[in-house]
């Protein structure tokens, strides 16, 4: 039994915590019965490598989140610096996507994929979890495509970064 007052600070609480906690930035993308979906992400991560599972979370079960629910398979991207407007336009309702400007192409399984993202991950939908209003989806991995090299695009306190490894600084950069 939870204490009222009490669970809303645990969850604004909660929800500072990651706020502040860097996460990678994905686009899940697939092709639902009315046509390809897509949505950003923070919340991917690996399961297991064999056999090779991922999982992330979506927040609903409608719109795009509902889409990518019932599309036979999925592709999750790894977005790089530089693609903060492709991630803008799949996080938020009435934005332009799949344009010829973003660089998509169509996968012969029938997928969007955006050959710029670092990787992208393709997969089908092993099972759904229902936590609260969330669902976690678990995606059985097919096939994983290499894509164009780049810093990987982090998302944190409510804005986008990026990734540096120190190994590409120059030596005196690092001293």
């Amino acid at each position: 039994m939870s204490t009222p007052g009490l669970e809303e600070d645990v969850t604004e609480k909660f929800k500072g915590a990651f706020r502040h906690h860097p996460a990678g930035v994905a686009l899940v993308t697939g092709v639902a019965p009315d046509g390809p979906v897509g949505l950003t992400l923070s919340s991917v991560a690996s399961v297991s490598a064999d056999p090779a599972v991922l999982v992330f979370s979506v927040t609903r079960a409608t719109g795009s989140a509902g889409g990518i629910l019932s599309a036979p398979s999925a592709l999750v991207h790894f977005l790089v610096a530089g693609q903060e407007s492709i991630a803008d336009a799949f996080a938020r309702s009435g934005q332009p996507r799949f344009t010829p400007e973003q660089g998509f192409r169509t996968l012969p399984t029938g997928e969007p994929f955006l050959p710029s993202a670092r990787v992208a991950v393709r997969g089908t939908i092993r099972e759904t979890h229902p936590v609260g209003p969330s669902s976690l989806v678990l995606l059985d991995v097919l096939d994983v495509i290499e894509g164009t090299p780049g810093a990987p695009l982090l998302y944190v306190d409510r804005h986008y970064d990026s990734l540096v490894s120190s190994s590409t600084e120059s030596p005196a950069a690092q001293s």
